[in-house]
């Protein structure tokens, strides 16, 4: 099955979460096929829609109330972001997230790091250090937001809040397990090999920009 590969590089938060919703309702109409949107955004705080108070203080960073599933997270430099854009014609939001979740650990286990799942925690472990974090959406059975993989990521960002109501120092990346900084670009292209395989798509690189 073909869908599109879109790589943002760098983007601010707020252009890609309207992104996310164009696309979303582009799918959701037949006018393109599923879509893995790969990007890394400036420092940003998300709340999900379980964030409680005790979770997050107001701080000198942009801050967005979204309508993911899941309580507050950081995104930043360093960190890899995918929202896969994805019609679940079998209704299943379970399963779409055990595809992230394969994609993920299939990619780290490349730099000799090996993830595992927690149960009732989503996303990705590591000796009980959160190495990504999961958080979906779904509208007319369109998924969009996703997944956030700490790669180079500066972990004491998550200080600023309860991380998934965790405590901050439960957060890990790869560059913290492995000791030394690795290849941001490799990393997202190994993602993005890794998602096509558990998925089945054939994803081909697209550049698509925003509606005017």
């Amino acid at each position: 099955m073909n869908g599109y590969l879109l790589d943002f590089g760098r983007m601010e938060y707020g252009l890609a979460l309207d992104l996310q919703h164009e696309l979303a309702s582009k799918r959701a109409k037949g006018e393109i096929p599923d879509t893995l949107i790969l990007v890394e955004h400036d420092h940003v705080i998300t709340l999900g829609r379980k964030t409680t108070p005790a979770n997050f203080r107001p701080q000198n960073i942009p801050v967005f109330q979204v309508e993911r599933g899941g309580d507050a997270t950081y995104h930043g430099p360093g960190q890899l972001v995918g929202y896969p854009i994805v019609l679940l014609s079998d209704h299943d939001v379970r399963r779409h997230v055990r595809n992230i979740e394969e994609a993920i650990i299939r990619t780290v286990r490349g730099y000799g790091i090996e993830g595992e799942r927690l149960d009732g925690h989503p996303g990705i472990w590591v000796k009980g250090k959160k190495l990504a974090s999961i958080g979906v959406a779904v509208t007319d059975w369109v998924t969009f937001h996703g997944f956030a993989l700490n790669v180079n990521t500066d972990l004491s960002y998550f200080e600023l809040i309860r991380p998934c109501g965790l405590d901050p120092t439960t957060m890990t990346s790869m560059q913290k397990i492995s000791g030394r900084e690795l290849p941001f670009a490799d990393v997202k292209a190994k993602m993005a090999m890794q998602y096509a395989a558990v998925t089945g798509l054939s994803l081909s690189h697209q550049h698509l920009v925003a509606s005017s």
